[in-house]
C-alpha cells in the first residue's frame, strides 16, 4: 500500500486518496505553482489504521444509536472516540513511511540518497477529509490544522490528531445531517513544508487602489509579511503593466528592520544591514516572475487574486491566494489624464482613491488628535486603531509609512476617503493649516485647492462600488455601521437594516468618557452626543431596523478622552469591568443611553432597537429591562430589545434568556470565539489558531439558533465572521434570520445567501418529489 503520496503525484482524480485539500494542492503544484512541497498521508493509510485492534468496531459502537441532537451526549461520544484514536499505536510500517517522507522533506531534493543530509524541518500538518470541499457537502473548518510542527515524533502525533479530528462533535453532527456513513468517510493528513521567509509580501493581480485591472501590484519587505499589514514597515512598491509584461513603476523604501523566524519557530525583530536598507528588495526579473505566477493564478481561478508570497533561499513560494472581492470593473475615462496646473508638493502610493482639499493637520501623538476637525487633511507617520475617530472626520489621510494593506489603507477604504501612504516625508514637507489637495487617484498632494470637478467624479465612482446587485433573499442581509458619517454610503448597499452600531465611535467623537459625564452630572450632554450620532444613521436607514449595542468600553481604551485617566488599571481588561457588568454598576450611564433611544423614538425613529453586550446571566437581562422601564420604554413591546451572544455562558443559558423575554439575539463572534477557544485575539503568537469556524463555536451558534426558533426570538450575527461566505452558508443552513456584514462585503454575502437558499429549495423539492 502507498502510505504517503507527494504533491507531484496528486491530480484531479486524487480525492479518494488525499481528500479535497490535498487534491487542490496537487492540482496547484502540477500547474507549476511554487506551492511549498509536501505529501499526503493517504486516506487508505487511515483506513488501515482503523482496522488495528478492532478500532473501527469500537468507533461504530460509540456512534450506534447516538442522538446528535443531544449536545451533551454528542460531545461525550466525540471525546471518547478521539481519545480512542489517539491512544492507539500507529503500526510500525506506517510510522516508518511517514518519518521517511518527513525526512525527505527536510532534504534539498526528494531523493533517497539525500537522507543522510536530512534534517528536521518546520511543517504544517492539515487534515483533508475525502468528502471535504465537494460541491454537495462542504466539510470546511471541521478538521484540524497544526502549524510549526518540528521533529518526527511531533509529526506522527499531529497526523494522529488529524485522524482523530474526523470525529469532532461538529463533524459527527454534520455527517449525520447530510446522510454520510461515518465509516465510509476517510481522512488524509497533509504534511507541508513551512516557508522561512527571507523576503515576502503581497501581490494583487489588479491595482486595488485604482481598481485598474490592467495593472498588477507587488509589495515587498525583508522578512515576514506581517510588518506590511501592521503598517510597521513601508514596503517597496512595484507596478506591472499586465499586457506588456513590464515593470512600469518601482518605488524603493528604506527598511531598517524586519521580522524573521528563529530556530525555535518564534518571530524575532532583526536589524537590516545598513548597506542593504535602501536597496531594492526585488529586481525587475523577480517582479516579473511574480507577475507571471499571479496572472496564471488569475487565469486558473478566473478572478482577480490577492496573493501572499515568500522567498526562501531565492526560491519563490505561493503561501496563499484568495479572490479580490471588492473589484468592480469601471468604464474607462480620460478625465484622470487631464493636466492640472498646480504645484506637486508630495508623492506616495494610492491606498484609497479619490480627491479632497482641506487644511493640513500634523498629528505627532494621540494628544494632538483634538486638532482634527471635519474636512481637515490628517497627516501623520502611520495611523493606529485609536485614531479611527479622528480619521473619520478627515477629508483625506496622508502618511509617511505604510503600504496597500496597512491600517491607514484599510480604514480609509472602508471610510471611502482618499488616502496616500508611504510618502516618507509628509510630516516634514507639509505644514499645519496649509491648504492642500490630496489627489489620491494620482498619488500626489497638490499645493492649494484644485480639481473640484474630479472630486465630484470620484465620489460618483465610489457610490457605484456599493450598489446592490439586486438579489432577493429570505435571510435579511444587514450592514455594520459604526461611523455616522458613512451611513449614507453604507445605505447604498441596499442592506435590510443595520445589524450593529457600536456606540464607542460616537462616544470617542465627544469630549469626555461616559463615566466623566456622570461624575460632572452632565447626562444630558451625553444623551445629546448619542442622539446626534444615531440620528444620522437612522436618517439613512428610514423604516429599516437599526440595532444599537450599548457601550462596551474596556478600561484600557479611550484614555485620551476627558476623565479617561481616572479609569482603573486592570490585568486583563478584555475580561474585566466592561459592558453590561459595568453598566449595571454605573446605571446612570445605561439610563442615559436608553434615554437617547427613547428621545429618538419620540422624533419618529422607532426603528432603533438596543442590545446588551457581554451577558452571562439572566439577572443582567432583568436589571437592564428594569432600567429601560425607568426611562419610559417597555422592552420588547415599545422597542426591539435583545442581547449579544458573545460569551459561552450566554449560549448555555439561552433558554432561560428566551423565557425572560427578548426580541432578538445577535452573535458577537469575535468575543465568542476568543472565550470559547481560550485564545487572546490580539496575541500574534496564537492568532493563527483563532477560528470562528471551529466546531465548538459553530456548535454553540447552532444550539442558540435552535432554542431561539422554539421561542420565536429573532437571531442574527454581527461579528466580523458575518462577512465570511463560509460562515454565511453555515448560518443559512441553521436557519438564522439575518446576517450583518461590512459594507464592502454585503453584496458578496447576499450572493452567497441567495445561492444557498436556492439550493435548499431545490433539495426540498427533490425530497418532496421522491415521496
Amino acid at each position: 500500500m502507498l502510505y504517503c503520496v507527494w504533491f507531484k503525484d496528486l491530480n484531479k482524480d486524487s480525492l479518494g486518496l488525499a481528500g479535497g485539500k490535498g487534491t487542490n494542492l496537487g492540482i496547484m503544484y502540477n500547474l507549476g505553482m511554487p506551492v511549498p512541497n509536501g505529501f499526503a498521508v493517504s486516506a487508505q493509510t487511515y483506513r488501515e489504521f482503523l482496522h488495528e485492534d478492532g478500532l473501527k468496531e469500537e468507533i461504530a459502537f460509540q456512534l450506534k444509536n447516538l442522538d446528535v441532537q443531544d449536545t451533551k451526549k454528542l460531545q461525550e461520544a466525540s471525546k471518547r472516540i478521539q481519545d480512542l484514536i489517539k491512544s492507539k499505536t500507529i503500526p510500525e510500517e506506517i510510522q516508518d513511511a511517514i518519518i521517511e517522507s518527513y525526512e525527505l522533506l527536510g532534504t534539498d531534493k526528494n531523493s533517497a540518497h539525500n537522507l543522510l543530509n536530512a534534517k528536521d524541518t518546520f511543517v504544517a500538518v492539515r487534515s483533508s477529509a475525502t468528502a471535504e470541499d465537494l460541491p454537495e457537502a462542504s466539510f470546511a473548518g471541521q478538521q484540524a490544522t497544526f502549524l510549526n510542527v518540528k521533529g518526527k515524533d511531533a509529526v506522527l502525533k499531529a497526523v494522529q490528531d488529524c485522524w482523530a479530528s474526523l470525529f469532532t462533535a461538529r463533524a459527527i453532527f454534520y455527517r449525520e445531517k447530510n446522510n454520510f456513513d461515518h465509516m465510509n468517510v476517510f481522512i488524509s493528513a497533509i504534511v507541508q513544508k513551512m516557508v522561512n521567509s527571507e523576503r515576502s509580501g503581497v501581490m494583487f493581480t489588479i491595482n486595488p487602489s485604482t481598481n485598474n485591472d490592467k495593472e498588477l501590484v507587488v509589495e515587498a519587505v525583508c522578512g515576514l509579511g506581517e510588518t506590511i499589514v501592521g503598517g510597521q514597515v513601508t514596503p517597496d512598491l512595484y507596478i506591472v503593466d499586465k499586457k506588456k509584461h513590464e515593470v512600469v513603476k518601482a518605488e524603493v523604501k528604506e527598511q531598517e528592520w524586519g521580522l524573521f523566524r528563529d530556530e525555535n519557530g518564534k518571530n524575532v525583530q532583526k536589524d537590516i544591514p545598513k548597506n542593504e536598507r535602501k536597496q531594492r528588495i526585488l529586481n525587475d526579473k523577480e517582479v516579473l516572475e511574480l507577475a507571471r505566477l499571479g496572472k496564471k493564478l488569475e487565469e486558473h481561478y478566473k478572478k482577480p487574486q490577492d496573493v501572499e508570497w515568500a522567498i526562501e533561499k531565492d526560491e519563490f513560494y505561493i503561501v496563499q491566494t484568495r479572490a479580490v472581492t471588492t473589484f468592480k470593473k469601471e468604464e474607462e475615462s480620460n478625465d484622470i489624464d487631464a493636466e492640472i496646473d498646480a504645484v506637486i508638493l508630495l508623492k506616495g502610493q494610492t491606498a484609497s482613491k479619490g480627491v479632497a482639499s482641506g487644511k493640513v493637520k500634523l498629528i505627532k501623538g494621540m494628544e494632538e488628535l483634538e486638532k482634527i476637525k471635519k474636512g481637515d487633511i490628517l497627516v501623520t507617520t502611520m495611523t493606529t486603531p485609536d485614531m479611527v475617530p479622528a480619521m473619520q472626520k478627515a477629508a483625506a489621510i496622508v502618511t509617511n509609512q505604510g503600504g496597500l494593506t496597512s491600517h491607514a489603507a484599510i480604514v480609509s477604504r472602508e471610510l471611502g476617503i482618499p488616502c496616500i501612504v508611504g510618502t516618507e516625508k509628509a510630516t516634514e514637507v507639509l505644514k499645519d493649516d496649509q491648504i492642500v489637495t490630496v489627489h489620491a487617484s494620482r498619488a500626489v498632494v497638490f499645493e492649494g485647492e484644485v480639481a473640484h470637478e474630479e472630486q465630484e467624479q470620484e465620489k460618483e465612482k465610489l457610490k457605484q462600488v456599493y450598489q446592490s446587485p439586486g438579489f432577493v433573499t429570505a435571510t435579511e442581509i444587514k450592514v455594520i455601521v459604526d461611523i455616522p458619517e458613512v451611513a449614507e454610503q453604507s445605505a447604498l448597499t441596499g442592506a435590510d437594516g443595520v445589524g450593529l452600531v457600536r456606540l464607542e465611535i460616537i462616544i470617542a467623537n465627544g469630549a469626555a468618557h461616559p463615566a466623566e459625564y456622570i461624575r460632572q452630572n452632565r447626562e444630558e450632554d451625553y444623551v445629546k452626543l448619542l442622539k446626534d450620532g444615531l440620528r444620522k444613521i437612522a436618517q439613512a436607514f428610514v423604516h429599516k431596523p437599526i440595532w444599537v449595542r450599548c457601550s462596551d468600553l474596556r478600561t484600557d481604551e479611550y484614555r485620551n478622552l476627558q476623565g479617561g485617566d481616572k479609569e482603573p488599571e486592570e490585568d486583563n481588561p478584555m475580561m474585566g469591568w466592561h459592558a453590561v457588568r459595568r453598566l449595571l454598576d454605573e446605571p446612570r450611564i445605561l439610563k442615559a443611553e436608553f434615554k437617547a433611544v427613547k428621545e429618538l423614538h419620540e422624533e419618529g425613529f422607532e426603528n432603533i432597537g438596543v442590545m446588551i453586550p457581554f451577558v452571562i446571566n439572566v439577572d443582567e437581562l432583568k436589571k437592564s429591562k428594569e432600567i429601560m422601564r425607568e426611562v419610559g420604554l417597555e422592552p420588547v413591546k415599545d422597542v426591539d430589545f435583545g442581547v449579544m451572544i458573545e460569551t459561552p455562558a450566554s449560549c448555555w443559558i439561552i433558554e432561560d434568556l428566551c423565557k425572560e423575554g427578548m426580541s432578538f439575539v445577535s452573535f458577537g463572534t469575535n468575543d465568542l470565539t476568543q472565550l470559547t477557544l481560550g485564545i487572546d485575539r490580539n496575541n500574534e503568537r496564537i492568532a493563527n489558531q483563532f477560528n470562528e469556524m471551529h466546531p465548538a463555536v459553530l456548535g454553540e451558534i447552532a444550539q442558540v439558533i435552535k432554542v431561539c426558533q422554539k421561542y420565536k426570538v429573532t437571531t442574527s450575527i454581527c461579528g466580523q465572521a458575518g462577512s465570511r461566505p463560509e460562515m454565511a452558508e453555515f448560518l443559512v443552513h441553521q436557519g438564522v434570520d439575518s446576517i450583518s456584514a461590512n459594507a464592502d462585503s454585503v453584496n458578496e454575502i447576499r450572493k452567497t445567501v441567495a445561492r444557498v437558499e436556492k439550493k435548499l429549495l431545490l433539495d426540498a423539492e427533490r425530497s418532496h418529489d421522491e415521496k
